[in-house]
C-alpha cells in the first residue's frame, strides 16, 4: 500500500514522523512510530495509520488547501474544542508547511449504521464549540469554483452555468432570513462520522467554520441521500419537535446549494473522478430539486 503513495507524499510522511519527540500524546511517545498501513489515500488527502504506545493517523494534504477556501489554523484550533468537549480524537500535531495533521486512532466498531438521534445529538455539541474567525460564505467559495471553471474552460463546467441564476437567487433569499451563524463541521457525512467503542465521533474537520446550521444539516442530508422518514427523523431529534414549514424550506434550499457546490467542487479537481453519466446524474438531482423550489 505505501507503494501507492506519491514520492512527495511518502517524503513528508517520513518528515513527519522524524519529529514524534514534538506530538503532544497521552501517555508519552517514547519511541518513533512506524507505519502500519495506508488508510486512505483520496483526493484530498493521504491518511496513513502509524504505531508507537498506541495507534495514530498521520493526514498529509494531496491539495493545496487555500485553493478550496480551507483554514488549517482553524481545523487544528477547532480540534482542540472538540477533543475537549469529547467529539473527536486527540489532536496531537500539527503542522502547516509540511501539510500534515497527527490524531489518535480511533478503532471502529462492526456497526457502523445510521441512528438519527446519535447524529443529532453529536450536531448539537459541534454547534455549541467556540465560535472561531473563520466563516463559511458560500457566495464566495461557489464564485470561486466558477471562475476556475471559467478559466480552464471545462466542457463539464459549461453544463453546470445552467444553474447559476437559480442558486444565486437562493443564496440571496437564504442570505435575508434570520438566524445565527455557528460552528459548524460542514461535511459531516457519512464518511467522517464513526462509532468507536459505543459512541459517535466525528473526524475529518478540515471544512469547519462559522456557518448555518441548515447547511451543516443539509450537508447530511443530501451528501448520504438520507431518504424523506430518516430526514424527518434527523430533523425532528435536532429540534426536539416536528420541523415546521420554514425550517424545511431552509433545509431544502441550502441542499440545492450544498449539491451545486459538490458539482463544482468535483469538476475544480485537477483530475475530475466523476465521469460524464456521473455528472449528468448528479445533475438532473440538482435540477429537479430546483424546480420543485421554484414551484
Amino acid at each position: 500500500m505505501l507503494q501507492s503513495l506519491p514520492s512527495n507524499i511518502r517524503l513528508k510522511l517520513d518528515q513527519t514522523l522524524a519529529q514524534w519527540p514534538q506530538w503532544n500524546c497521552d501517555p508519552v511517545v517514547t519511541r518513533a512510530p512506524t507505519i502500519i498501513k495506508v488508510l486512505a489515500s483520496g483526493i484530498s488527502n493521504h491518511s496513513i495509520l502509524v504505531e508507537s504506545e498506541q495507534h495514530f493517523v498521520v493526514r498529509i494534504d494531496g491539495i493545496k488547501p487555500s485553493k478550496f477556501g480551507l483554514s488549517r489554523k482553524t481545523e487544528w484550533h477547532t480540534l482542540q474544542a472538540a477533543y475537549n468537549a469529547e467529539l473527536t480524537p486527540r489532536p496531537c500535531y500539527f503542522n502547516p508547511d509540511l501539510g500534515c495533521l497527527v490524531t489518535d486512532y480511533l478503532a471502529p466498531d462492526v456497526a457502523q449504521g445510521l441512528v438519527v438521534t446519535d447524529v443529532a445529538r453529536l450536531l448539537h455539541k459541534i454547534h455549541r464549540l467556540p465560535p472561531t474567525r473563520h466563516r463559511l460564505h458560500l457566495a464566495d467559495r461557489i464564485a470561486r469554483y466558477e471562475k476556475q471553471l471559467k478559466r480552464t474552460g471545462q466542457t463539464a463546467g459549461k453544463s453546470l452555468r445552467q444553474f447559476e441564476g437559480k442558486i444565486s437567487g437562493i443564496l440571496d433569499d437564504i442570505s435575508q432570513q434570520p438566524g445565527e451563524s455557528v460552528l459548524c463541521h460542514n461535511d459531516l457525512l457519512r464518511a467522517n462520522r464513526i462509532y468507536s467503542d459505543g459512541k459517535l465521533w466525528a473526524i475529518d474537520w478540515e471544512y469547519c467554520a462559522m456557518a448555518s446550521p441548515w447547511y451543516d444539516i443539509a450537508v447530511i442530508v443530501n451528501g448520504d441521500a438520507l431518504p424523506a422518514h430518516e430526514t424527518e427523523g434527523l430533523l425532528k431529534a435536532y429540534l426536539g419537535r416536528a420541523a415546521n414549514d420554514w425550517e424545511r424550506s431552509m433545509l431544502y434550499r441550502y441542499g440545492c446549494v450544498y449539491r451545486y457546490l459538490e458539482l463544482l467542487w468535483y469538476q475544480a479537481l485537477e483530475k475530475p473522478i466523476l465521469d460524464a453519466l456521473a455528472v449528468e446524474a448528479k445533475c438532473a438531482v440538482l435540477e429537479s430539486m430546483l424546480q420543485e423550489s421554484a414551484a
